[in-house]
């Protein structure tokens, strides 16, 4: 560890030396003569990254799911050759930072703003930082450079007057960057719109509103593809359990009342809902395989979920478009199902750590085509195995990610005879209080495994 004489002697000297001439620094100047990762850590991380809620402390309520502090005393340790949390991103393997290779370091990936459909494509998650506006064009280009040049923990030769250069990457904040989703053709599919609505600054916003598909005869869809406005935490299009209890179409029903409170009515009618699709990332883009496709019945609707989230001093506004891509009725082979295994009768003891397990077979030969999971803040890591069969006991889901669960596909999907399932198996660490069990706010836990699947 360097003691403070040897990390700060070239900057004492380098003052020293300035006064001595009578040289008047400005304020920029003085910004400029500090080494490159310090200029980082002192002009981006502490201002954007290393605040309250987001990267300032192993309390933030969003540590569990990221798993980095960036703050001066540990940045450069957390980030170095470290695995991210992102298990997309270890698959590809990734760093937090790889000296010399910016297409390996994660950091850059999500900062880059420009890059959210290889986010999207990747299963990376939102460009960060999460709710607030984006690093500036000089902020992202000096980063990059200083893991071009071996991202060095002290001095670096990058030139200091790019940290200076204010324009955004992407538009000037929230409101300008925004392209709305391209409509596919009548013939090959139909766009459904949420309208923009007001997130009221410094707040979580999340939404429920049912709206028709605006179909008079049933559908068939084998695509379904999402972009949504910066800011957005997740996005997802519900059907219904029992259809003779729907909520009024097109009112906007908030999860939470003006004052923080819980909404008990939205919470009631999120009882009646039944996954279709749905993402946390910023742009989605989801295919069946060929011949594949989910059934949407004559003059349906879905309720719309979408969850914004705003750390800005400003409001912002909320928009979700998603177009359903249609597949002729002669050409579907297989009629998709939305999977849905709910374990609901868990109980996380206060202040120590839990492993939950629960089995779900099925009743009917069935294939498997897509798995992802679903827990609150707790949830450490989700396992999804095979029960019953020559491959009992294998695992074949793996996430360690809460906020942004890996999707899976299976080229080849899995084969399941009747009396054969899957088990989740979930580590949550409760570092509350209080014992925490099944529900549905944030203060509650899930452990819900979502996917598509078929019976033979």
């Amino acid at each position: 560890m360097k003691t403070f004489n040897t990390y700060y002697a070239p900057l004492l000297t380098a003052i020293t030396t300035a006064l001595w001439v009578g040289s008047c620094q400005t304020k920029e100047t003085d910004v400029l003569e500090e080494g490159s990762f310090k200029l980082i850590q002192t002009q981006i991380f502490d201002k954007s990254c290393a605040t309250s809620g987001c990267h300032a402390s192993e309390q933030d309520a969003s540590f569990r799911q990221h798993g980095l502090v960036l703050t001066a005393d540990v940045s450069y340790t957390n980030l170095i050759n470290k695995f991210a949390k992102n298990t997309a991103a270890n698959a590809d393997s990734m760093r937090l930072v790889m000296p010399g290779n910016v297409s390996k370091s994660f950091l850059y990936t999500k900062i880059n703003c420009s890059a959210a459909s290889l986010l999207a494509g990747k299963q990376y998650g939102n460009p960060m930082p999460l709710g607030a506006n984006g690093l500036s064009v000089g902020e992202i280009e000096f980063i990059r450079k200083w893991i071009e040049s071996g991202a060095e923990r002290s001095g670096g030769s990058v030139d200091a007057s790019l940290i200076t250069n204010s324009v955004p990457l992407c538009g000037s904040g929230f409101g300008s960057t925004f392209t709305a989703l391209a409509p596919p053709k009548p013939s090959e599919g139909l766009q459904l719109h949420l309208e923009p609505f007001e997130v009221a600054n410094t707040y979580e916003r999340e939404i429920f509103v049912r709206k028709p598909v605006g179909n008079s005869s049933e559908l068939y869809i084998n695509r379904v593809q999402t972009r949504m406005r910066p800011g957005s935490h997740h996005f997802i299009l519900y059907n219904f359990k029992n259809l003779a209890n729907l909520p009024t179409e097109g009112q906007v029903r908030d999860l939470r009342n003006s004052d923080g409170t819980n909404n008990l009515l939205t919470f009631l009618s999120m009882q009646n809902h039944v996954f279709w699709a749905g993402t946390q990332t910023q742009e989605h883009d989801y295919q069946f395989p060929e011949g594949v496709a989910l059934r949407i019945p004559a003059n349906y609707s879905f309720d719309f979920n979408s969850h914004y989230v705003n750390k800005t001093a400003g409001k912002i506004p909320g928009e979700v478009y998603v177009n359903l891509y249609k597949l002729e009725k002669e050409k579907v082979k297989i009629v998709a199902n939305s999977l849905n295994l709910a374990h609901e009768s868990f109980s996380l003891p206060a202040g120590q750590r839990t492993v939950v397990a629960k089995t779900f077979t099925f009743s009917k030969p069935t294939k498997v085509l897509m798995l992802t999971s679903h827990t609150h803040k707790l949830g450490e890591k989700y396992v999804i195995k095979i029960v019953g069969g020559p491959r009992n006991g294998e695992i074949v889901y793996e996430s360690t990610d809460w906020e942004h669960p890996l999707i899976k596909t299976f080229v080849q999907p899995l084969e399941f005879n009747k009396g054969e399932g899957l088990m989740s198996e979930v580590t949550f660490n409760n570092t509350t209080t209080k014992t925490v069990k099944f529900g549905l706010t944030s203060e509650d836990e899930m452990d819900i495994i979502f996917g598509y699947y078929y019976e033979q």
